[in-house]
């Protein structure tokens, strides 16, 4: 197993990052004060957002258990990972179907210096850790890690959990994701969710601007803009919903749940 350890200087603690704060809004301790107080500026005018951030999670492990158990899938590439919180994704695949293999993928050191707690796989199945820019899907899809665990010419189920929202228009997010699904082999699945930061104007414009000040890209898109990044895949029921609908655990009450507005749109869909 390869060591992936960065020496503390090494980590930019002068400015905040997403990452960190998005462990902050989970109420996990990997951050530092920089994050901590960032969040807390969002979390002060965009009070949602710890439940976003938790909706999210729990769509995560939905997709992924029917993606193991009922699509059949035994490949995941999950992109833009974050700090590790459990279960993670290989966590909950595994579990499943041991067999898994599971290929993490983030840019930032702190999530790199974590990178071990996501390599403990079963023995029958695997984890890797790509350290890769989502903005440069070529390096992805090619890094020698990848292509030692993952079979291309077999599905693979690609996540992009609440990431492409860190991508303005002129970073060409649709062309990032479809560059992604463009490397996967027919019956491949592309889970996606993405954050509408709100409908209030002067609450995106303020969120947007906490985000800038930290030197993030933060965008918020609707519907029909969450649903374009699906364009020329097959949708799977029930399509593009508030994640927290994206088919609710048996526990929950689906109408309670259609009457709650969270902000965050997600989809499971399939290649053809």
């Amino acid at each position: 197993m390869t060591s992936y350890g960065l020496r503390a200087e090494e980590i930019d603690t002068s400015k905040p990052h997403s990452a960190r704060m998005y462990d902050y809004y989970l109420g996990g301790k990997t951050h530092y004060e920089v994050d901590q107080r960032a969040a807390e500026g969002v979390i002060a005018v965009w009070p949602e957002i710890r439940l976003i951030a938790r909706t999210n999670r729990d769509f995560m492990q939905r997709a992924t258990r029917w993606l193991a158990a009922e699509a059949g899938i035994r490949q995941f590439l999950d992109v833009g990972t974050g700090i590790p919180t459990e279960p993670n994704l290989h966590q909950i695949a595994q579990s499943l179907a041991p067999d898994a293999r599971v290929v993490y993928v983030d840019h930032d050191p702190i999530v790199l210096t974590y990178a071990t707690a996501l390599l403990r796989s079963t023995p029958e199945g695997r984890t890797a850790f790509v350290h890769a820019d989502l903005g440069r899907p070529r390096s992805i899809v090619e890094a020698p890690e990848l292509r030692e665990a993952l079979d291309l010419s077999r599905p693979v189920a690609l996540s992009l959990n609440a990431v492409m929202h860190f991508f303005a228009d002129e970073a060409d997010p649709y062309g990032i994701v479809a560059e992604l699904v463009d490397a996967l082999v027919p019956g491949s699945y592309l889970v996606l969710s993405h954050t509408a930061l709100g409908s209030d104007p002067k609450i995106i414009e303020r969120v947007t601007e906490l985000y800038r000040k930290g030197g993030m890209t933060v965008v918020g898109r609707p519907l029909d803009q969450v649903v374009r990044f699906f364009d020329g895949l097959e949708l799977i029921e029930p399509g593009v919903q508030m994640a927290h609908c994206w088919r609710p655990e048996p526990d929950k009450d689906p109408v309670e749940l259609a009457k709650t507005k969270i902000d965050l749109f997600a989809g499971v869909a399939r290649k053809r």
